[in-house]
């Protein structure tokens, strides 16, 4: 029974069979408009709580500072600072990376959050937190609604 409180774990049963997991993972409706808004425009979306004007980026459904509604959405743009970063010397798979990957927090002006990506065009020794960059898009046809359609940020020139 599943409201049984199992004081020893050997004593706990197991589901017999084949037990179906499968489940659609959906992007909510901020996660929506967030990600077509980065496929159709090449536009990075905030959302902004009308009660205490705080902006979310990635956008939010409910603010986190008083618990508002969440429904004005704005463009914040593509260009950011470099408020963190780390650079990777090894892949996924463990392998030694032919080149360093660079992976910044990338902050936009009076915004809450950040995003997580690439940068790009600019020697790991040179990357300074505070550094001005720029979102670099796919070209639109190569865009599919996901945070890759940003190819990667580059130094503002």
């Amino acid at each position: 029974m599943a409201t049984e409180k199992f004081l020893d774990p050997r004593k706990m049963a197991h589901w017999p069979g084949h037990m179906e997991t499968d489940y659609i993972y959906t992007l909510g409706i901020a996660g929506e408009k967030f990600f077509l808004e980065m496929k159709e425009n090449g536009r990075i979306f905030g959302a902004k709580c009308s009660s205490c004007g705080v902006v979310f980026v990635p956008p939010r459904l409910y603010c986190e500072k008083c618990f508002h509604k969440v429904n004005e959405w704005l463009n914040v743009g593509t260009q950011g600072i470099v408020h963190t970063f780390t650079v990777a010397h090894v892949g996924l798979d463990g392998a030694k990376l032919k080149d360093p990957t660079i992976y910044a927090l990338i902050k936009f002006d009076n915004t809450e959050g950040g995003l997580i990506h690439k940068l790009s065009n600019i020697d790991p020794s040179k990357v300074e937190i505070g550094m001005p960059v720029v979102a670099v898009f796919k070209p639109q046809t190569e865009r599919t609604g996901n945070i890759n359609d940003i190819k990667y940020f580059k130094p503002q020139e």
